[in-house]
């Protein structure tokens, strides 16, 4: 065989080997979805265009989005911290499913956490600290068995801290403080490894009628200044009332006395 031949069949053999970056359907979805129910006042995500969700990676694995980081082809972190962003956090995020990263702290994003999170299966840290969350934690967030941070710190959560998130064994670092959550703290999420708790109080303060180890006792909060005030009214009317009865008391008895002293001198008095 020619050599020229033999040289341009190895050149064309290796070019079909170089990996050609390919749209993933999902991610696509995911990155539309998102952007769509962002606001981005100051225009940091300039480059979020559908043209660059349709093809997000190079061949490299170099992303084309701002905060996007991918792998073999696929978004797999997404870092969309500190940038004002307004909006909610759509369910189709979940459509990320090689997401092991999100990160969209220190924003001002309303809304709750979508109990979709829960298709998230290779998800390691999620990150929705410093905004306006609110609603409750889902507990959901258990399917996601890679878990190893789950920080919500400063928003608007309520009601009580979901069990089931202390069965997350690769959990290692947990936030929830600052928000409006209520009840008794898991005894999984706090429970004593030796001598210390799994989380320590500080992930858990801040949370007004959230109670249980590791946080310290609630503290009698005494009697408050009204009721102070109503005891001291209360026993001042009272000491008034025993003391007018007590004087109407010893009037009586006076003039029952004083009667009877009348009658006596009365009697020894001559008649004129």
């Amino acid at each position: 065989m020619d050599v020229g031949i033999l040289l341009l069949l190895l050149s064309l053999l290796k070019i079909a080997t170089i990996p050609y970056s390919v749209s993933d359907p999902s991610d696509e979805a995911c990155l539309t979805h998102l952007s769509k129910s962002l606001q981005d006042p100051t225009n940091k995500l300039d480059n979020w265009t559908q043209t660059n969700f349709a093809k997000p990676c190079d061949a490299a694995s170099t992303s084309y989005l701002k905060g996007a980081t991918c792998n073999n082809g696929r978004i797999y972190r997404l870092s969309l911290n500190n940038l004002n962003l307004k909006g909610t956090i759509p369910p189709f995020i979940s459509n990320c499913t090689n997401l092991q990263a999100l990160d969209l702290s220190s924003n001002s994003l309303t809304g709750p956490i979508p109990s979709d999170l829960q298709s998230l299966v290779n998800l390691a840290v999620l990150n929705l600290s410093s905004n306006q969350l609110d609603g409750e934690i889902p507990p959901q967030l258990t399917l996601c068995a890679y878990l190893n941070i789950i920080d919500l710190h400063n928003n608007r959560l309520t009601g009580p801290i979901p069990q089931q998130l202390g069965l997350l064994v690769r959990l290692s670092a947990f936030d929830v403080s600052n928000n409006r959550l209520s009840g008794p703290i898991p005894s999984s999420l706090a429970n004593r490894t030796g001598n210390l708790p799994r989380f320590n109080a500080t992930s858990f303060l801040g949370n007004k009628d959230l109670y249980g180890y590791p946080l310290p006792p609630l503290k009698s909060k005494g009697l408050s200044v009204l009721a102070i005030v109503g005891i001291g009214l209360g026993s001042g009317l009272a000491s008034l009332v025993l003391s007018f009865t007590g004087v109407c008391i010893w009037l009586k008895v006076s003039e029952r006395k004083m009667a009877i002293e009348e009658g006596k001198v009365s009697h020894l008095m001559p008649d004129y």
